[in-house]
């Protein structure tokens, strides 16, 4: 089991959150990073065009009222090695992560200075946001790609991820992308994780071990831990997996899931 204490303050959000509307997701980062107090580092190093993402989520942001909002461009690892990149991120109230490949930000941060003041700073409780493959990312072990319609084994290729948020593996653009079967192939190797899929314009803020779902979509849970059967290991690459006994939770906006008891809480209405 893992502690209470061990799960930091994330916003991790499915992809192709409002950025013209109410933008409901991102005014929740501004405010959870402190509001008008809020100085906000956004790292761009997942996307083929850096400069003109970090540049837009900039300017949302500064809309949005944060005080100080400045873009950390990591091109190349001694880019995140450099002290004055350590420094903004320790300054920081929030950290945010944009969309693209989640390698690029794993190749470019993984056991660099920036990467061990990133952990720093969460534990003091700076917040961390992501989007798409910023979300993804937060997870240990991170999907890396792979499409599958049912479950198959070797169907998904993952890595290791930044590890800031602990026993979950997190998928996004989930509905929208159809991507159940590859989550499922994911857990029913590593049944120990939870299978955490987002679907755009939506997001789970978490806080202590409650993880709460914001946006227009749902989040969708599945916990193999429970399975009464699962040939995962057993079954040949490209071959469908049995899983039997899965639970899995829909939550929409306004739900919550106890991430350490694995269990949602559904208050009475």
């Amino acid at each position: 089991m893992v502690p209470a204490t061990s799960f930091p303050r994330l916003l991790a959000i499915g992809g192709a959150e409002d950025k013209e509307g109410e933008r409901a997701i991102l005014r929740e980062f501004v405010r959870l990073a402190g509001g008008q107090d809020a100085c906000i580092v956004i790292i761009p190093s997942a996307s083929e065009t850096p400069e003109v993402v970090g540049e837009l989520y900039q300017h949302i942001f500064q809309q949005l009222g944060a005080s100080e909002v400045t873009v950390l461009t990591i091109a190349a690892r001694d880019d995140a090695r450099n002290e004055a990149a350590m420094r903004q991120v320790e300054r920081a109230t929030g950290t945010f992560f944009t969309g693209g490949d989640q390698l690029r930000i794993m190749n470019r941060l993984g056991g660099t200075g920036v990467d061990t003041m990133l952990h720093r700073r969460c534990a003091e409780g700076m917040v961390v946001g992501g989007t798409s493959a910023g979300a993804a990312v937060m997870s240990s072990t991170m999907i890396v790609e792979g499409e599958t319609r049912s479950p198959r084994a070797g169907a998904v290729r993952t890595g290791p991820g930044l590890e800031l948020l602990p026993g979950v593996i997190i998928d996004q653009h989930f509905a929208q992308r159809g991507r159940i079967g590859r989550l499922l192939s994911v857990i029913g190797l590593f049944p120990h994780y939870l299978g955490v899929g987002i679907d755009e314009d939506t997001a789970i803020a978490v806080e202590g071990h409650r993880a709460t779902v914001i946006g227009s979509g749902a989040v969708t849970i599945v916990d193999a831990g429970c399975a009464s059967f699962n040939d995962a290991v057993d079954t040949g690459p490209g071959g469908c997996i049995t899983l039997s006994g899965v639970t899995l939770h829909s939550l929409p906006h306004g739900r919550s899931f106890d991430l350490l008891e694995r269990r949602p809480i559904i208050a009475a209405d």
